[in-house]
């Protein structure tokens, strides 16, 4: 079992970047794939991007492709959204979740743990 705590979300102007991070507990932290998505108000939770177990591999919505970059440090248990270009649109509350299959997607029901939500504001 692992518990996952975001922190970073905070207001931020059009264009402008910022860096989520979750933290892990537990000791297994490198076997579980992990995903971000996020959830606007009024709009049910998307996915934002994945990565595998090792950080070797990741891929994105559409939507953040280009802009958003994942990141994992193993020996830290903390997975990072790096998030650039940001757009009104992106607005949303950001969750990181852990798939303990080790297999990472894009489907919410793979993920069997999910932390508490961190609020990202961008401003036009």
């Amino acid at each position: 079992q692992v518990q996952l705590v975001e922190s970073g979300g905070r207001w931020v102007q059009a264009g402008g970047s910022l860096r989520l991070s979750c933290t892990a507990s537990g000791r297994t932290f490198s076997t579980y794939a992990m995903g971000w998505f996020r959830q606007a108000p009024g709009k049910e939770r998307e996915f934002v991007g994945a990565c595998s177990r090792s950080g070797g591999s990741a891929y994105y919505a559409d939507s953040v492709e280009g802009r958003f970059t994942i990141s994992r440090d193993n020996a830290k248990n903390v997975v990072y959204l790096q998030m650039n270009s940001l757009k009104p649109e992106d607005t949303a509350v950001y969750y990181c979740a852990a798939a303990a299959s080790g297999y990472y997607s894009d489907y919410m029901k793979r993920y069997e743990y999910w932390g508490q939500g961190t609020q990202v504001t961008v401003s036009s």
